[in-house]
């Protein structure tokens, strides 16, 4: 799994490959991250979140959301992410953890929001790909 930030307007992008979806919703969680610091401490305890959706593309929208509520609501940045993608019946599913660094340890620069311009989440012939661009 990698990612890639870009340049976009007056937003950043991130564009995450991965062999699964599980590894692409943990690449574009690590982009996020990217996005607000260039260096990250190893400190931080591990969290765990659950987002349920009614598809694939608003479940990586709200999973993203809660990385960024997280960071707002308990303070720190979510690293090292791991997502496991799965459907039960109508809902698409996303259990996940990351460690999340406290910001007082940090400089962090400011991600608004996730958004769903431009966002894409396809299967590739290598696995999958995302990119999804964030408010700053």
């Amino acid at each position: 799994m990698s990612f890639d930030l870009r340049e976009h307007t007056a937003d950043v992008a991130v564009e995450a490959t991965g062999s699964d979806l599980d590894a692409v919703f943990a690449a574009v969680g690590d982009g996020l991250a990217a996005a607000m610091c260039d260096d990250v401490p190893d400190t931080g305890e591990r969290f765990s979140l659950t987002v349920t959706a009614e598809n694939r593309e608003a479940l990586l929208f709200d999973y993203l959301d809660d990385l960024i509520y997280e960071r707002d609501v308990r303070s720190v940045l979510p690293v090292a992410n791991d997502a496991t993608v799965s459907r039960d019946g109508d809902e698409w599913v996303c259990e996940a953890t990351a460690r999340g660094v406290p910001l007082s340890e940090i400089v962090a620069r400011e991600i608004k929001a996730v958004t769903y311009s431009e966002m894409d989440l396809s299967e590739t012939e290598s696995g999958w790909r995302a990119y999804v661009v964030f408010d700053v």
